[in-house]
């Protein structure tokens, strides 16, 4: 059967041992420095009251002279000696704006606790200092690598970890073994272990004894502030101890500090080279404007500059990002250290990459712009190139056989309403060339544009128009002829119509004359003599 779990504390009986635990500590730590000029306090919420003691105390932390106390008795001459304390305390960047010199006047004991822990943080606590921490954190750190050794302690805070008294002995032993035996120590009892730690630390190391015995074994949780001022003090007292420590591990730190700058600068000039490469590599596709001569092919181009925004850029510039936070951690890095900013191979500065990255959004645009251009023209030029296609097969299916036609020789020898038939009809011909006149012109239109748009046909488009053009020409050409040889055709007809009337307007007196004269001709006549045969042929 499983143990139920321990009911937490309520927070008001924690508030109040804790309390009680910082005045038995905060009182100590006050008279450890006040007995400096004989001085003493037994209740820091009354002997506070009237600003004297706490003036003594900020001269003898501080090491400076403040102002003179009034020598009143009155409750006026308190809040003046108190209020030249918190001014001297606000001097020193120390927040108490929360705390009036009235407060502590009344003796108000949660303010004046409040006030005295400040005064420890400030003064006792705040110069710690390990790994750049801060000065809580910092002395945490200190008593965790300095118990590090000691396999029966974990110090993970100021409060549980210190009640059974075995981290403060382990602090003791690792600095000064010859006076605990740490090996007889038990952490089933921690009364034992806490009297040892504060006895030694106050009869060999001269530590106040800041802590109660009783109160860390009967509380249910240590104070954490009264925690914190007792090891704080230890910490002052093995100064000593840790300065050739402290001094191998700042030689230490510089070397690792430097080998972590080396890093940093190789990382980024690593990271700058290579985004700079693929920048520029990008920047050269994205201005090349090979020749597009389909819609497909603009589309798959779309398609390939739409996976590049939407898959390649973005990590890029999650990479660009991470560059700039490098380069900015970089920098901070160094000047902490002082050591001279950072300077960068040459053009790979964080400028530099943002004016390549610029020059590059540019020829995406660009790019972008001129494929979307490319796409509008081959369209129009496919759309023009089947509109020619069309207006060519009608032209040249019209023209089909009119060659043969006008060159047929179908009007010699025939008479006048024949050859007046053919004009008409030749007529009419010539109006429906006048007409499919504005189709060649329309064709021709189509084949300077397609030239204009670069159509990928544009050759063999201009070749099409210019054997219609020829043909169109030689179409006018035999057209005008036939009309000439028309014109002339009915030209003779006319005349022989007007012969054949003047011979049958003249043809029936010359037949009477010949049948007349075949009538004689063929008249028998009679003659006896040569003489009147001559005569009558000289009549005939």
């Amino acid at each position: 059967m499983s143990t139920p779990p321990e009911r937490e504390p309520e927070p008001s009986k924690l508030n109040d041992e804790w309390e009680r635990q910082q005045q038995k500590t905060f009182t100590a730590w006050i008279n450890s420095h006040l007995r400096k000029r004989n001085l003493e306090v037994k209740d820091v919420a009354k002997d506070l009251s009237d600003g004297r003691n706490l003036l003594a105390l900020l001269e003898i932390i501080s090491d400076e002279a403040l102002p003179k106390p009034s020598r009143g008795t009155m409750r006026i001459h308190h809040v003046e000696n108190v209020g030249k304390a918190m001014k001297f305390i606000q001097e020193k960047k120390v927040d108490v704006s929360s705390i009036g010199p009235e407060e502590v006047v009344d003796s108000n004991l949660k303010m004046i606790l409040g006030l005295i822990w400040m005064l420890i943080l400030r003064f006792e606590i705040q110069d710690i200092s390990e790994d750049q921490l801060n000065a809580k954190d910092a002395l945490l750190l200190w008593c965790q690598r300095k118990t590090e050794p000691y396999s029966n302690v974990e110090v993970q805070n100021f409060h549980m970890s210190w009640k059974d008294g075995l981290a403060f002995c382990a602090l003791i032993h690792r600095h000064r073994p010859d006076l605990i035996d740490y090996d007889k120590l038990s952490k089933s009892n921690p009364r034992e272990n806490l009297t040892t730690a504060f006895e030694v630390a106050e009869k060999e190391l001269n530590i106040p004894k800041f802590l109660d015995v009783e109160d860390m074994v009967n509380c249910i949780k240590p104070d954490e502030r009264s925690i914190m001022t007792y090891v704080a003090a230890y910490y002052k007292c093995f100064a000593s101890f840790n300065q050739a420590e402290v001094a191998a591990k700042k030689i230490a730190t510089v070397l690792e500090t430097n080998r972590e700058h080396e890093r940093l600068i190789a990382e980024y000039e690593t990271m700058a080279t290579a985004l700079l490469e693929w920048i520029q590599k990008t920047i050269a596709w994205l201005v090349e404007r090979p020749a597009i001569n389909d819609v497909q092919t603009c589309q798959d181009k779309l398609e390939t500059l739409n996976n590049f925004r939407s898959s390649e850029l973005p990590g890029k510039l999650e990479e660009r990002a991470k560059l700039e936070e490098h380069y900015s951690t970089l920098q901070t890095k160094l000047r902490l250290s002082g050591r001279p900013p950072f300077v960068a191979s040459e053009s790979k500065e964080i400028a530099d990459i943002t004016a390549a990255w610029t020059e590059m959004e540019e020829a995406d645009q660009s790019h972008l712009q001129w494929v979307i251009d490319e796409l509008k023209r081959v369209r129009q030029a496919e759309a023009k190139a089947a509109l020619f296609t069309s207006k060519a097969e009608a032209h040249e299916a019209w023209t089909s056989g009119k060659n043969a036609m006008l060159s047929a020789d179908d009007y010699t020898g025939v008479n006048l309403a024949t050859v007046s038939a053919l004009m008409k009809k030749h007529e009419a011909f010539q109006s429906d060339l006048t007409a499919h006149e504005q189709r060649v012109h329309e064709i021709g239109t189509l084949a300077n544009e397609l030239d204009d748009l670069k159509y990928v046909n544009a050759d063999a488009v201009n070749d099409r128009y210019a054997t219609i053009y020829e043909n169109w020409q030689h179409l006018v050409q035999l057209t005008q002829e036939r009309q000439t040889k028309l014109s002339e055709a009915e030209a003779n007809a006319r005349h022989l119509d007007e012969l054949y009337l003047q011979f049958a307007r003249q043809a029936p007196p010359f037949s009477n004359f010949v049948e007349l004269a075949k009538e004689k001709l063929t008249e028998p006549f009679v003659v006896e003599t040569e003489e009147e045969a001559a005569h009558h042929c000289a009549f005939l």
